[in-house]
């Protein structure tokens, strides 16, 4: 697995997430998630709420690509890996209850991604280049 360092974890901390996926006829999605947590050096979670198209296109067996930047920083991440749904096991629960706390809708699923690739999103000659790859 790619581990997070911690530079990266602060920055995923406090900067937008953006997840994407792929229907089973190609078609990209792309949406904003304001509930990106790290669980650790290698998993990255998030609350998927909305149980859209992104929601369908996980359960469907999509690859799933969750990315970081701060425009002011001119600063980012990509992360690639492998994704499992959480919706009746403890982190589900916990998470939740997280929700609770917060206000917020009851997530549906909790996606988490083992991360195998996490890619510089700085502009620039680095851009798009893998900085650690299991």
């Amino acid at each position: 697995m790619a581990t997070i360092t911690p530079e990266m974890r602060e920055f995923i901390e406090h900067n937008l997430g953006w997840v994407a996926t792929v229907s089973p006829q190609g078609q990209v999605d792309l949406g904003p998630k304001m509930s990106t947590f790290v669980i650790d050096d290698n998993h990255i979670g998030y609350h998927e709420r909305t149980a859209g198209q992104i929601m369908s296109d996980l359960r469907n067996g999509s690859p799933l690509v969750i990315a970081f930047a701060n425009l002011e920083e001119r600063k980012g991440y990509r992360f690639r890996g492998i994704v499992t749904l959480h919706d009746d096991d403890a982190l589900y629960e916990e998470q939740v209850r997280v929700a609770e706390a917060r206000g917020t809708k009851k997530p549906a699923v909790i996606p988490v991604l083992e991360i195998t690739e996490i890619q510089d999103l700085t502009p620039g000659a680095t851009a798009g280049t893998t900085i650690s790859k299991d």
